[in-house]
């Protein structure tokens, strides 16, 4: 008879499935690796499985013991997967802005499930990672897999993912494209994939789409980084480094945004029937643009990170996509770029190395209390005249003191495709919204620019 043992023996040899209807002629060959079809769901059950039996080979989890873990997700319902049969008690700290589906999955499995704030700096003591090691700490047998910075973590991929796409592509793939969480999957297929092409005397090109808001990009490109953004795409990006991600094996990174990842993955549901998350759509948008770059005949395979079932109340619902304004704009209220548009305003920048009084004298000609700070090097940040007068009536800083010192985080971004709608919810957090698009600041918009575009709107509509 053909039996596994366990449920976990099931976990890899994963098929490689062509696309055939988002793919154009001009294009090359794209490939999804289903990772999806892994037992419990998703990429994550690899390296689940990995750092449970290394830990267990080095006597660091033991019987009875706890597994502890902070994650997006889907880390944590391979260890639970993995606990259930093993028979681990098991613990995992959730950011608040994951899915509910992922909460009550890592529930049905057995697991206690703590929910963080996301906002939260990682370094902060109420942070999912910083609640999860104290948990380990205060727990006795508990055994912490620290999927950032495990290397079993990478170690996994190197010896099955890479393995596998190069056999089932008889040696011809490309390029990789997956996406970069913890930068396992990317790290460890990317390098197995790197050394065979390069005992075949060729190169492949290793491709990590990532969302807006993520540091990554900044960090491949420039070794360094501005503070992190909120983004709403689940599983993949960081707003810290980690050690698990090796940037030498990757040739790209490149920003896919919410909208454009969630979109492509109702796309592959609908056009392929590959119903997967939104980190997917994220992989798979910038699939399409490897193909494009790569061209006929070429092969590029891309990671389907894991299964849509656990977004259906987000990615999947019409009134959540349309309440985030991720849907086409509405006919009524038009884009951002048609405000812009309308209001053919430049935006005046300060320079990091301004000194305060020159931009309190910028912000008075421009007739503005808030204005953008542009190094030229994508690190966008936001002064406005209430911070200027903090800092100087706090006796912290003079008027002579650079405007960099206190410049806070760009927040209330918004793509000048979005829909009018979403500068609403904007509002409801900040003062203005900040249209951005390449890294580049096009325009900034308070509430009175969309109520004057609104009723001239009307106007010319009556």
């Amino acid at each position: 008879m053909k039996v596994a043992e366990s449920v976990i023996d099931l976990v890899g040899g994963t098929p490689l499935v062509r696309l055939n209807n988002i793919v154009e002629p001009d294009m090359a060959t794209v490939y999804a690796k289903m990772e999806n079809l892994n037992p419990s769901g998703s990429v994550k059950d690899r390296m689940a499985i990995n750092m449970v039996k290394r830990a267990e080979e080095a006597g660091l989890l033991k019987p009875g013991g706890t597994i502890v873990e902070s994650t997006s997700g889907n880390t944590g319902l391979g260890l639970a997967m993995a606990a259930a049969v093993r028979g681990y008690r098991c613990v995992f700290t959730i950011p608040d802005k994951m899915s509910q589906e992922k909460i009550d999955m890592l529930k049905a499995y057995g697991a206690e499930v703590i929910v963080t704030e996301t906002a939260l700096d990682h370094h902060h003591p109420d942070s999912y990672v910083e609640v999860a090691k104290r948990v380990a700490r205060e727990t006795p047998g508990a055994f912490y897999t620290d999927q950032y910075s495990n290397p079993h973590n990478p170690e996994a991929h190197y010896l099955t993912t890479g393995p596998e796409i190069w056999e089932d592509t008889d040696g011809k793939i490309d390029s990789l494209v997956a996406g970069l969480g913890t930068g396992g999957t990317i790290s460890g297929t990317g390098k197995y994939l790197k050394e065979k092409a390069a005992e075949a005397g060729r190169e492949i090109r290793v491709v990590g789409p990532d969302p807006y808001g993520s540091i990554y990009k900044e960090a491949h490109e420039k070794g360094e980084w501005s503070e992190p953004s909120l983004y709403r795409v689940e599983g993949i990006g960081h707003d810290f480094m980690v050690d698990t991600l090796d940037f030498s094996v990757i040739d790209e990174v490149m920003n896919v945004s919410d909208r454009d990842s969630f979109l492509m993955a109702r796309r592959l549901a609908r056009q392929e029937g590959i119903l997967s998350g939104g980190s997917t759509g994220t992989v798979f948008f910038g699939a399409l643009q490897e193909a494009k770059r790569q061209g006929p005949g070429k092969i590029v395979v891309a990671i389907v990170c894991d299964g849509g079932d656990r977004y259906i109340s987000k990615v999947f619902n019409d009134e959540w996509m349309r309440d985030m304004g991720y849907f086409a704009p509405d006919s009524h209220l038009g884009t951002v770029q048609q405000l812009l548009d309308a209001r053919n305003q430049e935006v005046a920048f300060a320079g990091p190395e301004d000194p305060l009084h020159e931009v309190i004298a910028k912000m008075a000609a421009a007739g503005i209390s808030q204005m953008p700070v542009d190094s030229g090097q994508g690190d966008l940040r936001m002064i406005e005249e209430l911070d200027i007068l903090r800092a100087v009536a706090s006796e912290e800083h003079d008027l002579n003191d650079s405007v960099r010192d206190i410049a806070r985080p760009l927040e209330g971004r918004v793509r000048p495709d979005d829909n009018l709608s979403h500068l609403q919810r904007i509002f409801e957090q900040n003062n203005v919204a900040v249209v951005v698009h390449e890294g580049r600041v096009l325009g900034i918009i308070n509430k009175i620019d969309l109520l004057e575009f609104i009723n001239d709107h009307s106007r010319q509509t009556a």
